[in-house]
């Protein structure tokens, strides 16, 4: 037991521990939802979380030394934002036959989603630092870090409520589509980019592969107009 202990303790200060349990507990909840034929509610990214709370409870690890073995994911985050140009390039065609009900869907979703958190919050009456924070939550991670830091918001806190945000949007859009009678893949695709960005696209690519695509496009419009139109609504708003 004691070189067990031991063991541990000398592994628990090896970043290299905490990248390997990310990337495994990620890898068996992609084996566990697709198991299952793929639900919306066996998310891989909320699997994960759940495998990996009680591992940091149990050995009692602190965000701190987690965030460094898992920080080379965070890294990763920059380049995946430059990324988000390839489907734009890709489906340029299909933008420009569509530009004008794109242009509208896409002012619509993020002033929709950025107003009604900040009139929530207000509404709530949260400390302004927590509106700030919340104000983003709709958009891609790296992005929503970057704007929650430029405005005086929590990054942290930001980064919470963006990865809530794309787990219950990808767990509800095909159900609410379903009931809504929504049947157009380009739609019901570019919704679930809007409003729930990496999660809701990943998502979106399971089901079928045009929601998939145009949940993509969504998704990179939708971090290029958010950084826009949040300082916005905020001094309108606020």
């Amino acid at each position: 037991m004691n070189n067990f202990v031991n063991l541990w303790s000398y592994l628990s200060t090896t970043p290299l521990l905490w990248l390997t349990a990310t990337i495994g507990a990620y890898l068996v909840a992609e084996k566990v939802s697709e198991r299952l034929r793929n639900p919306p509610w066996a998310n891989p990214v909320l699997i994960s979380v759940a495998l990996l709370s009680p591992i940091l409870i149990f050995t009692n690890t602190n965000y701190g030394t987690y965030f460094e073995g898992a920080q080379f994911i965070h890294f990763l985050l920059g380049p995946a934002t430059v990324a988000l140009a390839l489907p734009l390039w890709d489906n340029r065609a299909t933008i420009q036959k569509s530009v004008v009900p794109i242009l509208c869907a896409l002012v619509a979703g993020s002033a929709v989603a950025a107003g009604s958190a900040i009139l929530l919050a207000q509404a709530f009456d949260l400390p302004m630092n927590v509106l700030l924070s919340l104000a983003p939550k709709s958009t891609t991670a790296p992005v929503a870090l970057g704007i929650s830091e430029a405005i005086g918001g929590i990054p942290t806190l930001t980064a919470v409520l963006v990865i809530l945000t794309g787990i219950i949007g990808a767990i509800i859009v095909t159900p609410l589509m379903n009931i809504l009678s929504i049947t157009d893949w380009q739609a019901r695709g570019f919704a679930a980019g809007v409003a729930a960005h990496g999660i809701g696209t990943a998502r979106a690519f399971k089901v079928n592969p045009i929601a998939g695509a145009y949940a993509g496009i969504a998704m990179a419009l939708n971090a290029l107009l958010t950084s826009l139109i949040v300082p916005i609504l905020l001094k309108w708003l606020t």
